[in-house]
């Protein structure tokens, strides 16, 4: 396939091109040219109104509901919905069911991705049946294309475990993915603690059953080496402690969501159940520190935190609400309404290398993987904007700055259905 890009503003702070617009033409998969004027024949030209494009972009946590929960969301329209919001490359979280805890079943979701424009990597189970108590597979995982290891949204109450997956996943770069959260403190908990909690009568999750839990983990990595991945922080101690492993050149990386930094505890005023989440919202004060955080660099990845739930489980008293909302469709006009374009762009295509992702330059020569976008569009998301099967948005009625014209990978052109 040939494709023709006219004039597409290009937004890379890694590139002489930053900034400049120009012609891009794409031969079977590969960047063949760049330059002021192109004239080609092409199978198709691409010329969208206020054109950027910029690398592929990146979400570190996604989950689909296939196999088992196919209801919810299943991997071809999750995928496409993917696409649709400027993705390139997803992890997959292993909530499913059966669990995706062995060379089979990782095998299986990758021939499920195969042939679509966004590439799926499967993250397998930590334990067997996410147990907790005895290690799966880890490396025959690996080998089917396991791409890290984590009981999603499960903590690890055997420490000694976290110790033995440490050490026996560094032999072969493994990355081994702790939920932060001690069960004991925040059983049965639904919404941070604190005078918010209180006043709602909502049961709290206090701060400290992250930060005692990151502070184990930490611990037992100084002691074995490895690397290790905390997803979801919350709380300004959390960040406080990863700077701090960082700055003693541990192998630690960590992701927030998009929620925790758009969202409070304060949103919860009216029992939404779209806004109860795993780990909940926290304070205004919290959610600034982690924007702060995210900027630095201190907390490697934004994360939509996709969790796709039937309306039969949010439908119902708070108390008894999943935790969980969608986000793909607003990962870049909520983070572009935050922040300046050329950080937005950084923090969505940053860090693939830790995964050991390909970051493909736009540069001639380079697989062509990129994302197409209007950054000025503005606008206020509603349910017409979402393309989950599962409308379970937190999002509904915020602000949002930009649109998804589509992406180009795996030599496919995906356009939005949204905006095109």
């Amino acid at each position: 396939m040939k494709l023709l890009i006219k004039s597409a503003t290009l937004v890379d702070k890694t590139s002489d091109l930053n900034f400049k617009t120009k012609d891009i033409l794409i031969e079977n998969g590969f960047i063949t040219d760049i330059s002021d004027k192109i004239e080609s024949k092409a199978d198709k030209i691409i010329k969208y109104k206020n054109l950027h494009i910029s690398e592929g972009w990146l979400d570190t946590s996604v989950s689909f509901g296939e196999p088992g929960y196919e209801e919810r969301e299943n991997i071809e329209n999750g995928l496409n919905t993917a696409s649709s919001s400027g993705f390139t490359c997803l992890l997959l979280n292993p909530d499913t069911n059966p669990l995706n805890d062995s060379h089979s079943s990782v095998s299986h979701i990758i021939k499920k991705s195969k042939n679509h424009t966004t590439t799926l990597y499967p993250i397998g189970n930590l334990t067997l049946n996410a147990g907790g108590k005895e290690l799966a597979s880890l490396y025959d995982m690996k080998l089917a294309g396991a791409i890290a290891y984590g009981d999603h949204k499960k903590s690890i109450k055997d420490s000694s475990l976290i110790k033995i997956a440490l050490e026996y996943s560094k032999s072969f770069g493994g990355i081994v993915i702790s939920y932060p959260s001690d069960d004991s403190l925040s059983s049965n908990g639904v919404m941070n603690e604190g005078i918010i909690s209180t006043s709602l009568g909502l049961k709290g999750i206090p701060n400290v059953s992250e930060s005692i839990q990151i502070f184990r983990d930490l611990e037992i990595l100084e002691y074995t080496g490895g690397n290790l991945h905390i997803p979801y922080i919350s709380t300004e101690k959390s960040i406080n402690m990863i700077m701090d492993a960082k700055k003693k050149g541990l192998n630690v990386t960590s992701s927030v969501s998009l929620a925790h930094l758009i969202l409070n505890e304060k949103d919860l005023l009216d029992y939404n159940t779209n806004l109860k989440l795993s780990p909940p919202l926290r304070s205004k004060e919290d959610s600034n520190k982690l924007k702060k955080a995210l900027l630095d660099g201190t907390i490697n990845y934004v994360t939509s935190m996709h969790e796709p739930i039937d309306i039969d489980n949010k439908k119902v008293e708070f108390d008894n609400a999943l935790s969980g909302s969608i986000g793909l469709e607003c990962m870049f006009g909520g983070l572009s309404n935050m922040f300046p374009l050329d950080k937005t762009i950084d923090i969505l295509t940053r860090g693939k290398n830790n995964l050991s992702i390909t970051q493909n330059k736009i540069q001639v020569g380079s697989k062509a993987e990129m994302t197409l976008f209007d950054p000025d569009f503005t606008y206020t998301f509603k349910e017409e904007h979402i393309l989950s099967t599962s409308k379970n948005c937190a999002f509904i009625g915020q602000k949002m700055n930009g649109k998804v014209y589509g992406v180009i990978n795996n030599n496919n052109l995906y356009e939005s259905k949204l905006w095109i």
